[in-house]
């Protein structure tokens, strides 16, 4: 049976939030992958203030140095949804897990034998990891960069640490549904984007990998916020103490957050933080609050 890694240890409360974990796409980025000044101005004050953030994606750590280099982010990172804990500054993974080949084999053959073909597309363990897609596969991020391999037998080149689906007529709700039902033990199924759903190794989720990141920075759930947008944080909110849903976030996720903010567009979370660290020179006007749950 697939179950949870948990890592729990007991620190005394904090006064504040010292972790501030944001998911990427959808939640802290725009939609045309930049970091608004604002969202840029709110973030620089809360660590000023000795907040430590800590991005927590479902993004590889190659998809995710870039923009850590333009947030001036040098530090920690939780990539591939948890499987993957890299330290920026470093360029290296500190600890990793891949989806062994036999088990993403097996699971996407119980997906299609339920729901008929899928498109599948890999990615690759290691700080120079590619992203292999299988043909028929449309990458859901246009952004992000991809290799077309001519079979499904060529996405097993190298160690993976996830198996990406996307199926020709079914919605991703439908999608991982089905696939949670066919996959039972053999991986952990997870939704975190449109046209995205994932398979990743049994156990791990960004809880497991904000865990360990925490751990390592010496900080406590009970000082973590954290903030997203679809169902693959909703384990990240179950650790934090305090969980922020964006305005555009997937209903499974508002039904579970402490409170919803504005959209990524609108700098959601920019909101939040300056209501908990006050906002900076010249950014006074911006004091709407959030919606509370």
């Amino acid at each position: 049976m697939c179950r949870t890694i948990r890592i729990l240890w007991i620190m005394a409360a904090p006064t504040s939030y010292a972790l501030i974990a944001t998911d990427l796409d959808g939640t802290l980025l725009r939609a045309d992958d930049t970091l608004s000044d604002r969202s840029r101005t709110a973030l620089a004050r809360a660590t000023a203030a000795g907040a430590q953030h800590l991005v927590v994606t479902g993004r590889p750590a190659p998809r995710v140095r870039p923009l850590l280099d333009d947030l001036g982010a040098g530090g920690l990172a939780v990539c591939g949804q948890g499987a993957q804990l890299y330290d920026a500054g470093a360029d290296r993974l500190l600890w990793s897990v891949t989806l062994d080949q036999e088990l993403a084999e097996t699971a996407l053959g119980k997906i299609e034998a339920e729901v008929g073909q899928v498109y599948a597309a890999v990615d690759q363990d290691g700080v120079d990891g590619l992203t292999l897609i299988e043909p028929g596969y449309l990458m859901p991020h246009p952004t992000l960069p991809a290799v077309r391999v001519p079979h499904r037998d060529d996405l097993w080149a190298a160690p993976i640490s996830k198996v990406l689906l996307r199926h020709p007529s079914l919605s991703d709700d439908e999608l991982a549904s089905a696939a949670r039902g066919a996959v039972g033990s053999l991986a952990t199924v997870t939704m975190s984007g449109p046209g995205t759903v994932e398979l990743q190794p049994c156990g791990i989720t960004k809880a497991t990998g904000l865990a360990l990141a925490a751990e390592y920075l010496g900080l406590a759930s009970s000082a973590t916020i954290a903030f997203g947008d679809m169902p693959n944080d909703i384990p990240m909110f179950d650790w934090a103490a305090h969980g922020v849903a964006m305005a555009n976030a997937h209903p499974e996720l508002k039904a579970v957050a402490d409170e919803v903010t504005l959209s990524n567009e609108d700098d959601g979370i920019a909101v939040v933080l300056e209501r908990l660290f006050g906002a900076g020179d010249g950014n006074e006007h911006w004091n709407a609050p959030g919606v509370w749950r």
